[in-house]
């Protein structure tokens, strides 16, 4: 499990290396080209029931933690699928629980 640390919160965002590695390629493309967007989840099981959505930003720090010490091989797909959503009105929308497996494996 990754960690995602937003802002000066002390609270990091709990999220599998595998979306993480995805979610951080998405957000540094968004930042480097000035353009800002929200991310939203569900909360994933054994936390506090409900959803949240954070404003990213390039003023907002943000740390990326990664369990694994080797590098996620990325899926294109799921990049593009990441991407698209970022692009969209409603903003980059995780699904945290149902990505933590690769998707090859989830088509098994």
């Amino acid at each position: 499990m990754g960690f995602l640390y937003y802002g000066s919160s002390a609270s990091p965002i709990s999220i599998p290396d595998r979306v993480l590695a995805h979610v951080k390629v998405v957000i540094a493309t968004k930042l480097r080209r000035g353009e800002s967007f929200t991310m939203s989840w569900r909360h994933p099981s054994g936390e506090e029931t409900g959803r949240s959505t954070i404003w990213i930003q390039p003023s907002i720090p943000l740390r990326f933690v990664f369990a694994a010490v080797e590098p996620e091989m990325l899926d294109p797909q799921l990049l593009q699928t990441y991407a698209n959503s970022a692009n969209s009105s409603s903003g980059l929308t995780l699904d945290i629980e149902s990505h933590d497996v690769p998707v090859a494996e989830r088509s098994r």
